[in-house]
């Protein structure tokens, strides 16, 4: 195998881009690690360290059994992550939470990265990757503005998204099924939506409860975020108005509560199935600014959502990402171009832990492409790793939006189990599963 088959450049230093230049070095591939800080920064960073958390210093829940990001640090920690050894070499008191000292987490990450013997690391502002080059891009929703036009021309300008409007994500055995009902408006396209009923006092408490609440505080570099029509955040439209979402996202028109004599409720609240499992329902029209304890203390007010678990809470924030499940293979390669390969949050996963382990995953993916000439397969899709990829990388019920980790996108369990032991019995198998699939990835320098 000729020397330069086993070298790469990765673009970003940032967890994914971290992550994903150690599994390659770790292999035996020689990485170029790209970043532009401190040359150039973001409007989010504030220092050059590689793997620098700009907003909390926590990696969130550490209990596999109980939340599915625990899942994935367990998952991660037996691929030896890098960022997880610098999570678990710095943690600091949270309770249950993995949180870091975020200035020894990076400097830790930081003194890896620059003393191995096959990483180099180069600041330069990248405005395209190295042509004809085995290449991972893992730039984040922070991408450089000199990288944007090669990736509009190369990825298509309506593949590449700048802007993000969530809606709350509800884990579909938390729903009240007593309380609502399934119904598509006029009864077209069958029982497609789940209806959540209010009559007009609990409607007028809800309107007024939302427009008391308290918003997330904007990053300075948000404040011009454009709140288009088409998506208001739920909390805006209260204010216009006691009337505006009784005929916006929460119209009763068309529809009639079976549990209330059939009658046409004063107002609803609809939930849209979000995945194909039909595991996760999304909140129609409610996308928000309010803060995560707000969204969980109001939307747990609507009728039928009283013990919602909220698998991924509303947000608006400014993001860069692209449409992957059109552009990228299941190996996270771009597909008209086989050496480049992204990871990260700019395909559509959030938060530190996934993005970390979105980088470990494309690295393991080049460094089989490189060094063993075939890609390794994909992990289970029953592992949180691999439910995380088919995410990403799968088409989607509606319009592709980025996502957590959690439960509801892994795939049912066979047997049925009750719900106080379902998530510990998802945890044991895709750590079963991981345990099998392991053995498949194993590349030595």
């Amino acid at each position: 195998m000729p020397e330069n088959r086993a070298n790469a450049h990765v673009i970003g230093a940032g967890l994914a881009g971290s992550e994903a230049a150690w599994q390659l070095a770790q292999r035996g591939v020689h990485v170029t690690l790209l970043e532009m800080r401190p040359l150039q920064s973001s409007p989010a960073h504030r220092t050059g360290l590689c793997a620098e958390l700009v907003c909390s210093n926590s990696l969130r829940g550490g209990d596999p059994e109980r939340n599915a990001v625990g899942l994935l640090h367990e998952e991660m920690r037996r691929l030896n992550s890098l960022v997880l050894a610098a999570a678990d070499a710095n943690r600091v008191p949270a309770g249950g939470a993995l949180a870091v000292d975020r200035t020894q987490f990076s400097t830790f990450i930081q003194q890896k990265i620059a003393s191995h013997p096959r990483i180099t690391l180069l600041t330069t502002e990248c405005h395209e990757p190295p042509a004809n080059h085995p290449c991972i891009i893992a730039t984040g929703p922070l991408t450089s503005a000199a990288l944007i036009p090669w990736m509009e021309k190369n990825l298509g300008q309506d593949r590449l998204f700048f802007f993000d409007a969530l809606a709350p994500i509800v884990a579909a055995d938390s729903i009240d099924m007593n309380r609502t009902w399934k119904q598509s408006r006029y009864n077209k396209g069958g029982d497609d939506y789940i209806n959540c009923p209010m009559d007009r006092d609990t409607y007028q408490t809800f309107v007024s409860l939302l427009r008391e609440a308290a918003t997330a505080k904007l990053h300075e570099f948000e404040q011009d975020i454009p709140f288009f029509e088409g998506c208001l955040p739920i909390e805006v439209m209260a204010a216009r108005g006691m009337d505006t979402l009784r005929f916006g996202p929460m119209k009763p028109i068309g529809l009639t509560n079976p549990n209330d004599g059939g009658r046409q409720p004063w107002a609803v609240v609809q939930l849209r199935q979000d995945n194909h499992s039909a595991t996760l329902w999304n909140i129609v029209g409610f996308q928000t600014r309010m803060t995560w304890p707000e969204q969980q203390r109001i939307f747990r007010t609507i009728p039928g959502l009283e013990h919602a678990e909220f698998e991924r809470l509303g947000a608006i924030h400014r993001n860069t990402f692209i449409n992957s499940p059109l552009l990228l293979d299941r190996h996270l390669r771009l597909r008209h171009r086989e050496e480049l390969f992204f990871a990260g949050q700019i395909t559509g996963v959030e938060g530190y832990v996934e993005s970390a382990a979105c980088g470990l995953i494309a690295g393991i993916f080049m460094a089989g492409q490189l060094l063993d000439g075939q890609l390794p397969a994909p992990p289970p899709a029953t592992t949180a790793l691999g439910a995380l990829l088919n995410h990403v990388t799968q088409p989607p019920v509606k319009k592709f939006e980025p996502m957590n980790v959690n439960f509801g996108l892994f795939p049912p369990l066979l047997d049925k189990t009750s719900k106080k032991y379902r998530k510990a019995e998802l945890a044991r198998r895709a750590l079963t599963d991981l345990n099998f699939w392991l053995p498949t990835i194993v590349t030595k320098p």
